[in-house]
């Protein structure tokens, strides 16, 4: 396993949020075997853990299929609940919620031996000005981030346990 906590990769599309002014995070898991983006993408949001947002998410609404994360994964479709496929590469996908002010992160980078590094994370946009006209956090948002960074690796390592029960 691989620490958890990594800088964001430099060209990647999470890093040209950061370059935008948004809180980024980045989480890597390494799994012994080699992992497509769309199996990592489908793996992630078909966790039991994404699954009860995912179900919380359809109460206001806002409801997913399986087909639909299946669409997502493998670039045949874009909507998600409340994402939306903003960017995708042959090893990244980036997904913008419905308020524009959050995207969720993915990327699958090759590792020696046939390993996949998998990493995860999000993108938070400020936007409250203060009184110097400057885009800033709010007082919510550094409330919840111990929560949102220990969601986002328990999210990480849901994914990584589904995929080595695939082997």
């Amino acid at each position: 396993m691989s620490p958890p906590d990594r800088p964001t990769p430099p060209n990647s599309l999470l890093r040209h949020q950061a370059r935008q002014g948004a809180f980024t995070d980045a989480y890597a898991r390494q799994v012994p075997r080699t992992v497509s983006l769309a199996e990592f993408v489908e793996a992630f949001y078909t966790t039991r853990l994404f699954r009860f947002e995912l179900a919380l998410i359809a109460l206001l609404g806002k409801p997913s299929t399986a087909a639909m994360v299946r669409a997502v994964a493998t670039g045949g479709g874009r909507r998600l609940a409340v994402w939306t496929a903003e960017a995708r590469t042959a090893d990244e996908l980036l997904m913008r919620d419905d308020s524009g002010a959050t995207c969720s992160w993915f990327k699958v980078e090759s590792a020696a031996g046939g390993q996949t590094l998998l990493w995860f994370g999000s993108a938070i946009q400020p936007r409250r000005r203060g009184a110097d006209g400057q885009l800033r956090f709010s007082l919510g948002f550094h409330a919840l981030l111990g929560f949102h960074r220990r969601y986002s690796r328990a999210l990480l390592r849901a994914a990584v346990r589904r995929l080595e029960m695939a082997c």
